[in-house]
C-alpha cells in the first residue's frame, strides 16, 4: 500500500473519462512515492483511501499514560490491564459498530482482539436482523490521532486526582496538549 499527502483535489474529464487529479504535498518524498506507484502500476484495479492526514500522538503521551495507569492499579488493586480496558471503552470515537453472523462471532470476536491490548469488543446482543450479533468493535491507543490521546490522558488524570495520585502541574499538560494539537495541524517535527 502507498500512502500519500496532499492538499488539494479535483475531478478532470478528458477523453470521455473522469480522473482524479491531487496537489501532491511539498515535501520531496511525495512526489517521489506518487511517481514510484505509477510506475510500478499494473492493469488491475486499485482500490484509493482519501481522508484527512492526522500525525499520530507522541510516544511521550504514551508514556505517561501507561504511568499514571500503573499507578491507578495500584491504589485500585487490579490490572494495568484491567484499567486501560476501562479507558478505552470510554475515550469515545474509536469504536465502530458491526453486525456480524452469529457462526461468525467468536472467530470475528478473536481476530479483531488479536491485533493489540487495547482492541475490544463488547457483544450487545442480538441485532434487528435474524441471525446475527451486533458487535462493538474498539480501535486500541496504539491507532490514536493527538486528540485521541489527549481525551485518553484527561480521563486518566481526572480519576488520579480523585484517587489523591499526583500528576503533572496543570501547565504541563496544557503545554502537552498544545504540542499534540501543533503537531496534529503540522506545525512541529515528528521528532520533538
Amino acid at each position: 500500500m502507498t500512502s500519500i499527502k496532499f492538499e488539494s483535489a479535483m475531478v478532470i474529464a478528458h477523453n470521455n473519462k473522469d480522473y482524479l487529479m491531487l496537489e501532491i504535498h511539498s515535501d520531496y518524498e511525495e512526489p517521489v512515492k506518487a511517481r514510484k506507484f505509477v510506475s510500478e502500476m499494473r492493469q488491475k484495479t486499485h482500490v484509493a483511501e482519501l481522508k484527512i492526514h492526522r500525525k499520530k500522538r507522541s510516544l511521550t503521551a504514551n508514556a505517561y499514560a501507561w504511568v499514571l495507569i500503573g499507578k491507578l492499579a495500584a491504589v485500585l488493586n487490579i490490572t494495568k490491564t484491567e484499567v486501560y480496558w476501562q479507558y478505552i471503552r470510554e475515550v469515545g470515537d474509536n469504536f465502530e459498530i458491526y453486525s456480524v453472523r452469529n457462526e461468525a462471532v467468536e472467530k470475528t470476536i478473536a481476530a479483531w482482539q488479536s491485533i493489540g491490548l487495547g482492541w475490544l469488543c463488547d457483544d450487545l446482543g442480538n441485532d434487528i436482523e435474524p441471525g446475527k450479533q451486533t458487535i462493538i468493535f474498539y480501535f486500541g491507543s496504539s491507532s490514536y490521532d493527538s486528540k485521541q490521546m489527549a481525551n485518553l490522558i484527561e480521563l486518566i488524570v481526572a480519576d488520579c486526582k480523585e484517587q489523591g495520585i499526583e500528576t503533572l502541574p496543570p501547565e504541563e499538560l496544557e503545554r502537552m496538549k498544545t504540542e499534540w494539537e501543533m503537531r496534529e495541524r503540522g506545525s512541529l517535527n515528528d521528532s520533538c
